[in-house]
C-alpha cells in the first residue's frame, strides 16, 4: 500500500502546485478543490487525521469562495 499512497500523495502535490500557477481565481480554486480531495484520499490511505481534516476545511473554503465568485460574477445565487 505504500507505493500507491505515495503516488496518490505526489499526484495531489503536483495538482496543488499546478493550481498555484493557474491564471484566474476560478481555475485556481477548482484545481485546488480537486487536489485537496485527492489529499483527503491520501490522508485516508496513510491514516493521517490532520491531513484529512485540513484538506476537508480547504475544500469547504474553496467551495465557499467559488460560490461568492459566482454571485459576484452573475449577480445571483441560483444554480443554472
Amino acid at each position: 500500500m505504500g507505493v500507491i499512497s505515495n503516488i496518490v500523495g505526489y499526484f495531489a502535490l503536483l495538482l496543488n502546485l499546478y493550481s498555484m500557477a493557474a491564471k484566474g481565481e476560478w481555475r485556481l480554486r477548482v484545481i485546488s478543490i480537486i487536489a485537496n480531495c485527492i489529499y483527503i484520499v491520501y490522508g485516508i490511505l496513510i491514516q493521517a487525521k490532520p491531513i484529512i481534516i485540513g484538506c476537508t476545511v480547504a475544500v469547504v473554503l474553496h467551495g465557499y469562495r467559488l460560490y461568492q465568485l459566482k454571485i459576484k460574477t452573475y449577480g445571483t445565487d441560483t444554480i443554472g
